[in-house]
């Protein structure tokens, strides 16, 4: 499991060990966390709307852990999860201008990407306040509710 060092108090933990991800390997991975999270610390995980994040298992190991907090993103919501600006560079920083003949060179080489991204890194802010999107949101549903979709 790879960790980074985010800001003071944050880190990023990257899941991802296995090629299949079911709600076994997350629980898994929220075991590593807790081990490695000093107590008495809250964690918070933000997480995509994926059953794996829901399954019965999952829901009953985060009542027995209270200091886990999940946070999930909406449903369609692309705009509002920054780490989409983020894989908008590694597109345009590494994938847009490489050729790799397996997984493992793509891996290796957004690996690298990232561990040179975060050598001076930069922290992605709202422009806009919640009240401004939700008044964006709200004049999206005005313009298309009926619209046959």
């Amino acid at each position: 499991m790879e960790m980074q060092q985010v800001g003071h108090d944050a880190r990023i933990y990257e899941p991802h060990q296995h090629r299949k991800y079911r709600a076994t390997e997350f629980r898994k991975f929220l075991t590593r966390i807790d081990a490695q999270v000093p107590e008495g610390l809250d964690v918070h995980l933000i997480c995509d709307n994926y059953q794996t994040h829901k399954t019965p298992a999952v829901k009953t190991r985060l009542q027995n852990h209270p200091r886990f907090h999940m946070h999930f993103t909406p449903t369609y919501s692309s705009w509002l999860n920054q780490v989409e600006r983020f894989f908008g560079f590694v597109t345009e920083d590494l994938l847009r201008r490489s050729d790799h003949s397996s997984v493992q060179s793509l891996e290796a080489d957004i690996r690298k990407w990232v561990s040179e991204w975060n050598t001076n890194p930069t922290p992605f802010t709202w422009t806009k306040t919640a009240e401004q999107i939700l008044e964006s949101i709200g004049r999206l549903l005005n313009r298309t509710s009926g619209a046959g979709h």
